[in-house]
């Protein structure tokens, strides 16, 4: 198919932005940024529309999407049996990089949901986003716009030639705010459990529920028959071509240490590091990510660093870990994914 480009980085312009809604209401596929990272869009009532997402992807039906809403009056559509909990969450956190998993009613197709009985909701706070939503009428599935298992895209330039000829349009609306997906949570037996760790973090969940919870899978590898409740949390992600391995201790010279000492007996290595250390390594090649003081900035850079990694003469790639405080929470659970929870704690 020929994929169409629009850019919108000097701001909303509504005729390309009917154009694109338009062609999702078609049942067309569309990329489009959020705060979090870009999406591949569908029309997300459409069943065929979906599965479209599925195979350009390359993405296996047991993976959930998330529905795309923009506003309460359209989750309605969509969502059911909502407990005041849950709407306590919305409003705290809808619009925004948070997503709720939710009874689902009938409209929404077996192939958004993996057939469960929940749907995955999130209210997007990037305009365009929103105005696209608004203007098709409809909730648009979306998962992360990338080939399965590849970093997620988080720059138009990341993704487009991976996508291209895969899409029918791809609005460029510049770099994604915060360069991670949304967090991710179900309310079980009345607290809010983490599923896949996000921008929103358990410490400001717990100052409006009061009551927080982690789901083991954040950190431990699903097995191949395990039902999965979100997207993202069954198989193979974020990761480059060559290996990974990532290095986190609590005490910084520590991690320092152990990682000069894998140098040593891996020559062609490559090392994601924070500004402060990066000039620490005895090695040809060191990408920095951000500062250790600044897990913002390395939430927002770190989907683009993986991206180039394989771009580099290498056989391995030695990851700094972060804190799991505040974001550093998601940005971990990223890296142990990209690594194929193949890490070092020391």
């Amino acid at each position: 198919m020929n994929t169409k480009y629009m850019n919108l980085n000097h701001g909303i312009e509504y005729s390309l932005l009917k154009e694109a809604a338009t062609a999702l209401k078609e049942g067309k596929l569309v990329v489009f940024p959020t705060e979090t990272v870009y999406g591949i869009g569908a029309n997300g009532l459409e069943e065929t529309a979906v599965k479209r997402i599925y195979t350009a992807k390359g993405r296996d039906l047991d993976n959930p999407l998330i529905l795309h809403i923009s506003s309460l009056d359209m989750l309605e559509q969509i969502a059911q049996d909502i407990s005041d909990l849950e709407y306590k969450l919305m409003h705290a956190f809808f619009p925004g990089p948070f997503t709720l998993i939710l009874n689902r009613k009938p409209i929404v197709p077996d192939c958004v949901t993996a057939h469960l009985d929940t749907v995955a909701v999130r209210m997007p706070s990037n305009l365009i986003a929103n105005e696209l939503i608004k203007l098709a009428g409809v909730p648009i599935a979306a998962p992360s716009a990338n080939l399965s298992g590849k970093p997620s895209g988080t720059l138009v330039s990341d993704i487009l030639q991976e996508l291209d000829g895969r899409v029918d349009y791809i609005l460029d609306g510049g770099p994604c705010e915060i360069g991670l997906e949304s967090t991710v949570v179900r309310v079980i037996d009345g607290i809010p459990t983490i599923l896949r760790p996000g921008k929103i973090t358990k410490e400001q969940i717990l100052e409006v529920a009061g009551h927080v919870a982690l789901d083991n899978h954040i950190f431990e590898k699903c097995t191949p028959t395990s039902q999965v409740l979100s997207p993202g949390m069954k198989y193979k992600h974020y990761a480059p071509k060559t290996k990974c391995i990532m290095v986190y201790s609590k005490v910084n010279e520590n991690m320092v240490h152990t990682i000069q000492e894998l140098l040593k007996k891996n020559p062609k290595t490559l090392v994601i590091a924070c500004k402060e250390n990066a000039k620490l390594y005895d090695c040809d090649y060191v990408l920095e990510v951000g500062s250790s003081n600044d897990l913002e900035e390395i939430s927002h850079n770190i989907f683009t660093t993986l991206r180039k990694v394989d771009t580099y003469p290498i056989d391995l790639v030695i990851i700094e870990g972060v804190t799991k405080e505040g974001i550093g929470l998601a940005i971990m659970n990223r890296l142990i994914r990209a690594c194929e929870y193949n890490y070092i704690e020391c």
